[in-house]
């Protein structure tokens, strides 16, 4: 609904002063609600041609922003066009237990980097067993579900093959790993990363008891790793994955209705697959909208094996020349 943007809903919490937050949280609060205003710092543009002038805010910046995420989307959308490589990929998302959810409210980035690493070590771990080669992944981590709710994952994007020494080898297109074994040995391998974390010292804030018994309980629940095909043409893909890429928790064209300190926001319901709305008071918005407040200079996008900076360009010449010589002429 016009006039109403997620700026406008912290303002006015602002203003109430009803908002909890900690450094970091009133950070990100302070840039969104300055963004594109005269606090931001203002510029100054002018015609070479005809010399009329004009003047613009400046915008924050700040990942978390949706007034300035379209924007660095697109940026990043360019940068990753000569990165994927010109073979299918699979769609692969890796969740954590709800469980999890209060620890990761006191120790998020180490719990956030656990999972990356945990997501890896499984899927590489599993790729060079099945298929005897070193896979690739691009992973965006994402902290919240629809109803803004923390709900932490990851959607990864996989190439449908292994880079050996001999050089790129082909998969099936519907096929990648057995999905029950490759959740199982994330469940492990995340399991392990935190009881690690707790060894090393990286969670003070838990006891040996709640860690212990938190984890036992976590191995004998199923986890599930969802894993569907993607696309197969770069340019489509690169789009494909730039809906994941600088997606964040709140955009304001979800904003509907704001009524006797109510707020309505659009979601989509994946019980029932249809649109719903969602009301809430303003100061629980911007509580929920804190929960995905991500660590200052945290890594949200990482890229894995032969996908990373340090082999992608070699492995990506190779696979060029393997599709060259067998494309008819």
């Amino acid at each position: 609904m016009s006039g109403v943007s997620l700026a406008s809903v912290i303002h006015y919490c602002h203003e109430q002063q009803q908002i909890h937050a900690n450094a970091r949280q009133w950070q990100v609060l302070h840039h969104i609600e300055d963004c594109r205003t005269e606090r931001m710092g203002t510029g100054k543009y002018q015609c070479h041609g005809c010399g009329h002038h004009w003047f613009w805010h400046h915008s924050c910046r700040d990942r978390h922003c949706p007034q300035c995420q379209k924007k660095a989307s697109e940026q990043w959308l360019l940068r990753q066009e000569e990165r994927c490589l010109p073979v299918p990929y699979f769609h692969l998302v890796f969740t954590l237990p709800h469980e999890l959810n209060a620890w990761i409210a006191k120790h998020d980035r180490v719990i956030y980097d656990a999972l990356f690493h945990a997501a890896w070590r499984a899927l590489n771990e599993l790729s060079q067993r099945k298929h005897k080669g070193r896979a690739g992944m691009t992973a965006v981590l994402h902290t919240w579900g629809q109803t803004l709710v923390r709900h932490v994952h990851l959607h990864a994007l996989v190439p449908s093959g292994v880079y050996r020494d001999q050089g790129w080898h082909s998969l099936r297109k519907h096929y990648f790993l057995p999905v029950k074994l490759l959740s199982n040995r994330f469940r492990g391998a995340m399991v392990s990363q935190l009881r690690a974390a707790f060894s090393e010292g990286l969670l003070p804030a838990l006891s040996q008891t709640e860690v212990s018994r938190l984890l036992n309980v976590l191995m004998q629940k199923p986890w599930v790793v969802y894993c569907k095909s993607a696309l197969e043409y770069r340019s489509s893909l690169v789009s494909y994955l730039a809906r994941y890429s600088h997606r964040i928790a709140l955009s304001n064209n979800r904003f509907q209705v704001w009524n006797n300190n109510k707020i309505s926001l659009q979601y989509r319901d994946y019980r029932s697959g249809k649109q719903s709305l969602l009301t809430l008071t303003p100061q629980e918005l911007v509580r929920r909208f804190l929960l995905h407040v991500l660590p200052r200079g945290f890594m949200r996008i990482r890229h894995y094996g032969c996908l990373s900076n340090a082999i992608r360009a070699k492995v990506k010449r190779r696979v060029d020349k393997q599709l060259d010589m067998y494309e008819p002429r």
